[in-house]
């Protein structure tokens, strides 16, 4: 049987999903309230 609370400590995040979270959130994404934002403003 699986020991949850041991495996829980043996885990490392993965150094790739880090690197993605901060391009993610440091990057200015345009989402589709911005888009129809422009489109109402012209």
């Amino acid at each position: 049987m699986i020991n949850f609370e041991e495996e829980l400590e043996k885990f490392q995040p993965s150094m790739e999903i880090e690197e993605v979270e901060e391009n993610v959130q440091s990057s200015d994404l345009t989402d589709v309230s911005d888009i129809l934002k422009q489109v109402l403003n012209k």
